[in-house]
Formats: structure tokens, sequence, C-alpha cells
């Protein structure tokens, strides 16, 4: 059965924030990224200034033009309507200009805005996504920047434009006819209102619609990514429903906001252009008594409209700007995060050549998503230079756990890691994962071809040490049996390859990174009995000289590691090497008596 959608939820730290959100303020945030267009944006500005300058001389030309129709100096009525013409084409030009540049600046912006946000969620430790999905991430890196694109590259261009429109336009107006602007000014109150009020309601619809889009993206990149799970276990009409709910919760907040926004725009224009009806039948009952001409009428009724429609565009964007304050909002809060693993301000560098010691100093650990339960408890350990230690326990036990603080991908919650006797919160962490190469579990594989998968492992690496590598794997063979060999696409999460195939990809980039650590977590688990005797041989070669931590549940292939550290329930249980662990019997030596049929005499 499908699980019933529920509300998405703020990042860690976020929800009274998010409750305290001051709708248009957001779009202060976005300042730092405006800023180095200062150029871009006065040119802009300028453009705008210019179209809605000449927007409010165009009803000055038709006055004239109305008052001298019955003139008899043709030449001068010519010249009214020459002048009309230049004025048009001045708008014209200036509309045109504005739209080039601001909608290359909303572009330029945007492009700025994306690629902050990536750059900080790649920097991301693993701690941070167990409290957010991936494909939310995805969705405010697109759908919410989307939105701020349409805002900055149209909305608030035409706000501004419309701002001046109304205060000049009424300025006009007052100089036209100072009892008419006044009947206007009377409308102002009843048209504000409404857009106050509904306006309010209008911003929390728009940031609840926005967070079920990627409540929704997130919920369909997880079951895309997993696809052949989902259609093993015959789940695909369960997702189907569960997507669909997520989906139809979306519509149907989004149906809110749009019966919200429209009833805001229905009550702004009716207000409005009833007043400029009873305006206009004040000014008709002016012009028959001859206190005003024809001609200041229509000038006096263009001005209206021109500020009517304006005020009636500035409430009908003032939705845009809700929806995408609320999207700025979403993407702050992944720019300012927090990031629980970070760099030291003044780190130290790792000295060169790195030796590869390491030592584990009380390290006790909980996951955050599991506080409850003891990752590593007092874990003390030293491991010297060129050593091969390899760890066994059963599942949960804290092999990988120790994988992953060595990468520091968490930071211990007691005690220290150390590389060649400085700890790893005191270094950079790109500094120290340079000298440290992984082969996991469960290798990533790129949507890229093979040859660009195994040089991931080093990005200058020539393509004659991508093959020495792939050899060193026992990759090259089946390699080559690909339709374009190196160059051929493996597919995405690499689909085309089996998954000793992708292991050995996986162990090829490790061997290519030739790094003084070297960390294998489970790296011959999907390797058949030929390729692993065939990939451990080349394990053993390259971790000569290389201090090598292997985790493995098979103990096949750890028996030749310099020592084996049992672990169970987060500690250290025993150590040594296989016969005398198997000597001393305890966890070690039952393990080994499930796994070796033929009996622990025979070894």
């Amino acid at each position: 059965m499908a699980r019933s959608p529920q509300p998405p939820a703020a990042l860690p730290g976020k929800t009274e924030e998010r409750e305290k959100s001051r709708q248009i303020g957001n779009l202060a945030a976005l300042w730092p990224f405006l800023r180095p267009y200062n150029g871009l944006m006065l040119a802009a500005v300028l453009a705008l200034v210019l179209a809605a300058c000449v927007s409010l001389t165009l009803p000055l030309a038709v006055r004239r033009v109305v008052d001298n129709f019955r003139t008899d100096d043709a030449a001068l009525l010519n010249q009214y309507f020459v002048g009309a013409l230049v004025i048009a084409a001045l708008l014209a030009l200036g509309t045109g200009l504005r739209y080039a540049l601001v909608t290359k600046l909303g572009e330029r912006v945007v492009a700025d805005i994306r690629k902050a946000v990536f750059d900080r969620m790649v920097g991301m430790s693993p701690e941070f996504f167990e409290t957010i999905m991936t494909g939310e991430v995805l969705s405010r890196i697109t759908t919410d920047t989307t939105l701020i694109q349409s805002v900055l590259g149209s909305s608030i261009s035409i706000a501004l434009r419309n701002a001046l429109l109304f205060l000049g336009g009424l300025a006009l107006m007052l100089l036209t006819s100072a009892k008419l602007t006044g009947l206007v000014l009377l409308i102002v109150p009843v048209v504000v209102v409404p857009i106050l009020f509904l306006g309010r309601r209008l911003r929390v619809l728009s940031r609840e619609n926005q967070d079920w889009i990627a409540a929704s993206s997130g919920n369909a990149s997880e079951s895309l990514t997993a696809v052949q799970t989902v259609q093993a276990f015959t789940h695909e009409a369960a997702s189907r429903v569960q997507f669909g709910n997520m989906i139809e919760t979306s519509y149907q907040v989004s149906q809110r906001r749009i019966r919200t926004r429209a009833i805001m725009t229905v009550i702004v224009i009716f207000l409005v252009f009833s007043g400029i009806v009873g305006v206009l039948w004040m000014g008709a009952r002016d012009v028959r008594a001859d206190t005003m001409s024809e001609g200041a009428l229509i000038q006096f009724v263009i001005y209206a409209v021109l500020v009517a429609g304006s005020v009636a565009a500035l409430s009908e964007i003032w939705g845009e700007l809700q929806r995408a304050a609320g999207a700025t909002e979403r993407l702050v809060e992944l720019l300012h995060a927090n990031d629980y693993v970070r760099d030291p301000k003044q780190p130290i560098a790792l000295p060169r050549p790195v030796r590869g010691e390491i030592a584990f100093r009380n390290v006790s650990f909980r996951y955050p998503a599991r506080p409850e339960v003891a990752a590593l408890q007092d874990v003390t350990l030293s491991i010297t230079p060129g050593e091969t230690v390899a760890f066994v326990g059963p599942s949960g036990a804290g092999k990988t756990t120790i994988i992953q603080l060595i990468q520091r991908f968490y930071d211990a919650d007691e005690g220290k890691i150390l590389l060649d006797d400085i700890a790893l919160s005191d270094m950079a962490r790109e500094d120290f994962r340079k000298a440290i190469a992984l082969v996991p579990q469960d290798p990533v594989i790129f949507a890229a071809s093979a040859r660009d998968n195994i040089r991931f492992g080093r990005l200058d690496a020539s393509d004659e040490e991508v093959e020495q590598a792939a050899r060193a794997a026992a990759a090259h063979d089946f390699i080559m049996d690909l339709p374009q060999g190196y160059d051929s696409f493996v597919g995405e999460r690499g689909v085309m390859l089996s998954g000793g195939q992708r292991q050995r990809i996986a162990i090829a980039r490790a061997i290519l990174r030739d790094a003084p650590v070297l960390l294998l977590d489970e790296a011959t688990s999907a390797l058949d009995a030929e390729s692993e005797r065939a990939v451990q041989a080349a394990v053993d070669k390259l971790s000569a000289g290389r201090t090598t931590l292997i985790v493995a549940h098979r103990l096949a292939t750890v028996k030749k590691a310099d020592r084996i550290v049992v672990l169970d329930q987060g500690r250290i249980v025993a150590t040594g090497p296989h016969d005398q662990l198997v000597a001393e019997g305890g966890l070690y030596a039952r393990l080994a008596r499930l796994q070796f049929t033929d009996g622990i005499a025979a070894e």
C-alpha cells in the first residue's frame, strides 16, 4: 500500500525562520548576485525610465492632436502627427532595449545562483543529505531558480515601469485636472485593502505549492534511481499512487493559489475601472459645461488608464514577486545550510610525501540519523605506514563507519583520527583526501565512457595510464569487448555493465589515483571467483608499500592481511593475523568456521 503524502519538511533549524518569513523582503538575498552587474542594471534602468517617460509623453501629443482637429493650419496638425510617430518610435526602442538588458541580467544572475548552490551542495558532508532528499535539492536548483529568472528577467522591470507610470501619471493627472484626480484618489484605499489581505494568503499558498513540487521531485528521483528494485518487487502501482498523491496535493494547493490570485485580480481591476468610468462621467459633464476641452479630457482619461493599468499590473506582479521571494528563501536555505563538518579557518598542510600512518584515539561516533545507536565506541588503533589492515565482523559492527571517518565524511563525537600525526579536523578535507583512494562496496559509475569513469581517479592521467590501470584491475578485456572499447558509453549509473564490471571499473579508478592510502570497502564482493583472483592479485601488488584498509565479509580475501581487526557492536574485540585469531577462538574463529567448509585445520 502506498504511503499517503506527507507535508514537505524544512531543513534542520529552518522551521521557525520559515514561519517568520517576510515575503518580498526575501528578495534582498539576491543583491549579492546582482551587485557584480551594476553597469548592466544601470543601463536597464535607463532604458526603463526612457520607455516610461515616453509613455507619459504620448497623452500630451494626443491632446494636441485632438484639440487641433479643427485648426486651419494643416502644417501644424501634420507636425503633431509626426511628433506622435517619433514618440511611438522612442517607446518601441526603449521597450525593446529594456527587454534585452533585463532578460540578459536575469539569465546571468540565475546562472550564477545555480552555480553557487551546486558549488555549496557538492561540498556538503553526507550528514547534510541525511536530512534532505537529493531530488528536492535538484528541484530547488531548477524549479526555484526558474521562478527567480522570471522575476529578474521580466517581473521586476515591469513592476518598476508600472511604478513610474503610476507616479508620473498621477502627477500629470493632477496637473490636468485637480478635481478629477481627487476623485480618483478616493478609490486608492479601497484597492489597496484587498491587495494586502489576499496577498498575505497568496504568499503562504505559493510557498506550500513550491514545497510540494520539490517533495514530488524527490520522490520521483528516488523511485527512478531504484527503478529495477521497484520493478523487481512489483511496486510500480504503489509508486505511481504515491507519486500521484503528491502531485495531486501540489495541484490542489496550486488551485487555491490560482483562485486567490484570480479573486484579487478581479477585485482590483473592477474597482479601478469602475472608478475610471465614474471619473469619465464627471469629466464629460465638465466638457459640456466648457470648463474642460475634449483633448484635456482624453489626456486625463489616458493617464487614468495608464495609472489604473499600472495598479492592476502591480497587483498581479505582486503575486509573482511573492512566489519568487519564497523560491529565494528556499535557495538561501541551501546556501546557508549548516554543515557540521567544516574545514578549519587556518588548516595545517599535510606534509608530502605522505607516509600513510593512521591513528584512532578513543574514537566514539553515532550517526546523526541514529543517535541512539553507537556506531563506534572508544576505538583506539594505530596503523603503521605500508601496513595492510583488514576489518571484519558482523553487519553493523562499525567497519564501514571507520572507512567513512577516515575520509572525514563525518566528525567523531569523541576522540581524534590522525593521518601522519595530524588530526583530520586540523587539515583541509581536499588536502588529505588527495592522499586517499577508495573502492566502495557500491561503486558509483557516471553516465560517461569507460575511459572517463576510470580517469575520474586522476583527471590528468594519459590514455596509456588509464589502460594500465584497467589491466591491473582485470577490466581491460571486458572493456575492449564493448562496442567502442574505452570510449563506450556505459549508461547512467553504469546500467550497461554487470555488477562485477562496475566494481572493476572502480578498482581501476583507485589504482589510477596512485594514493599512499588505499581503502577497500567490500571491493571484491561483486566479482566472480575468477575475476576475484585476478583483482586480488592486483590489489596485493597495489597495496605493497601503501597503507591499505580492507573491509570484507568474506574472510578468504583478508587472510593475507598484516593484521585483522575484529569489530563487534562498535568495539574492537580482537586484533592479530589470521592464524592467531583462529587459534584464540572467539568471534573471528566462529566466523571462519561458518565460511570455510573444509575446516580450519585445512587452512
